[in-house]
């Protein structure tokens, strides 16, 4: 069984900063790529932006290029994401999610593994 577990979130003010950290954990778990959604109330998920463990090549959407930046601790099976100038529009639950193998990076339906999920508020 993975694990996919979530943490970092909070309250900040517009134009502060967050890092969100996310685990996944399992004995024989091989992360092909990692990934943050968010989801705000009565709107689909929407992709915030992946990593591929491989390489750490990564991939972000418009609204956050620029602002959040992907890392991953290889070691000990980690992804953070830096989140920087921060807006309300960025407040949400973000969501981490794991796959182990090739995969569509900004689809839901690519991951099969997901967090519980972690509050980030912006305030203006």
């Amino acid at each position: 069984q993975v694990q996919v577990v979530e943490s970092g979130g909070g309250l900040v003010q517009a134009g502060g900063s967050l890092r969100l950290s996310c685990a996944a954990s399992a004995r024989t778990f091989s992360i092909y790529r990692m990934a943050w959604f968010r989801q705000t109330p009565g709107k689909e998920r929407e992709f915030v932006g992946s990593i591929r463990w491989s390489d750490a090549d990564t991939y972000y959407a418009d609204s956050v290029k620029g602002r959040f930046t992907l890392s991953r601790d290889n070691a000990g099976n980690t992804m953070y994401l830096q989140m920087n100038s921060l807006k309300s529009d960025d407040t949400a639950v973000y969501y981490c999610a794991a796959t182990n193998r090739p995969t569509i990076m900004t689809m839901t339906s690519g991951y099969a593994y997901w967090g519980q999920g972690t509050q980030v508020t912006v305030s203006s």
